[in-house]
């Protein structure tokens, strides 16, 4: 290889937007292990908890596509730290609402709706980034480094919240997370910009390496490229595909998210320590098997095409967490349980990078737009899982909960097959 970069800003980046990935999900995990305490203090039934994890995922959802064309407007420097501001003031809130307070249910749907909607531009932001920053051929590894901070905060989460809730009690651990939120925000406003060309520390062997692995949009100014078509969007069969398997898979991924600490507490009968530590496996599996994903990804399309390191590998990994779901669910001890379903925890995340560098690839241009309304449909299914698995449960068993999330992950694996990276979304031409 020749020229290669003297500097490694982008990766420097990369790796803050995978503390920022971290910080969003120990904002959202967190209810999920203090829920136990808020459903005491506020005499909340399981069904009304269902309802306040509902919330975060439908104004996470709902703002998905709206943030993402924001961040196409506005680049991700910007809107991503002010959505970090938003979601820390939000997650602050979650603990001071006094006990006895008319209306509790009410005011706590409202503030993890309005913590969801802040938190909606990370992911389409970081994919903006990436469509400018990275290279093709390393954007399976950039995007796997990023959702690596998914794993690394909620797992992150049941140690620190029940150390906090245990010492302080649980509305300290929504301060904590807070402040660590508004601490990793300032950092990256004060670090990342835009495009390569306007950062005063990216060496000009760096920025030819990024210029040449880049498509011609994405390496024209914002004001200058136009956005692509909602109805483009609409009638591309790929995107289409790729925002159905991403709603299986959030389907799946939220069930670990809002439901995996309290089935080990109360299902399987670990006590407060041993839970906290079985529910961290699944999200020590994302961490590793995301950039792990990535990796591969990049290596088998370098050698036959993003047909194959993109969509093959997704619809193989995402198979396989269909077995392990089904295996992990059936096996009596609860320890090993624990192990298996982690495992298809960490086979679906493998995929993970597939989702993002498709639709960086495709949307160019309009990769905040599109990869938001992709992330949207997996969102859904967060939304969908969070009252529907302890309904399921409640009605046919905990296995059949899990059996339901193999079957979608079937489902998610067979949406790929239709998927081509090679047809990318170009907005309309004047020759058009």
């Amino acid at each position: 290889m020749t020229n290669a970069p003297t500097s490694r800003v982008r990766w420097l980046l990369i790796f803050w937007i995978f503390v920022l990935s971290a910080v969003a999900f120990l904002d959202r995990v967190n209810i999920s292990i203090a829920g136990p305490s808020l459903e005491a203090a506020y005499h909340f039934s399981k069904i009304q908890l269902g309802w306040i994890f509902s919330a975060f995922l439908a104004g996470y959802a709902l703002f998905q596509t709206p943030g993402g064309r924001l961040v196409d407007r506005l680049g991700p420097r910007r809107v991503l730290a002010a959505g970090v501001v938003w979601w820390g003031v939000f997650t602050a809130l979650t603990a001071i609402l006094p006990l006895g307070i008319p209306g509790a249910l009410g005011l706590f749907i409202a503030i993890r709706f309005l913590l969801g909607a802040g938190e909606a531009v990370i992911y389409p932001a970081s994919n903006r980034f990436v469509a400018r920053w990275i290279p093709q051929r390393e954007r399976g590894a950039a995007n796997g480094w990023i959702f690596a901070g998914v794993g690394a905060g909620a797992g992150l989460s049941p140690p620190l919240i029940t150390y906090v809730m245990a010492h302080y009690g649980w509305r300290s651990s929504f301060w904590v997370c807070a402040v660590i939120g508004a601490l990793a925000g300032a950092v990256w406003f004060l670090i990342a910009r835009d495009t390569p060309a306007e950062h005063p520390r990216v060496q000009p062997a760096e920025l030819a390496f990024i210029r040449a692995g880049l498509t011609l949009q994405a390496t024209d100014s914002a004001a200058t490229v136009p956005l692509v078509s909602w109805g483009r969007v609409l009638r591309s069969k790929d995107v289409l595909a790729v925002t159905c398997s991403y709603f299986c898979f959030g389907y799946v991924a939220w069930i670990f998210f809002s439901w995996f600490y309290t089935y080990l507490a109360e299902v399987r009968g670990l006590n407060l320590k041993a839970s906290a530590f079985y529910a961290m496996l699944p999200f020590i599996a994302m961490g590793i098997c995301s950039p792990l994903g990535g990796a591969i990804s990049d290596r088998l399309a370098r050698w036959k095409g993003a047909r194959l390191g993109r969509c093959a590998l997704a619809a193989v990994v995402i198979m396989i967490a269909a077995a392990f779901l089904t295996v992990g669910s059936m096996v009596q001890s609860a320890r090993l349980a624990s192990v298996v379903l982690a495992g298809g925890a960490g086979s679906l995340y493998l995929a993970q990078s597939s989702f993002w560098s498709v639709t960086a690839d495709i949307a160019e241009a309009s990769s905040g737009s599109v990869s938001g309304f992709m992330n949207m449909g997996a969102q859904i299914g967060g939304f969908v899982t969070a009252p529907l698995t302890p309904w399921i449960a409640h009605r046919f068993g905990w296995t059949a909960s899990f059996l339901t999330a193999a079957g979608l992950c079937l489902v998610g694996a067979l949406c790929w097959l239709v998927v081509d990276p090679s047809r990318t979304l170009e907005a309309p031409s004047t020759s058009t």
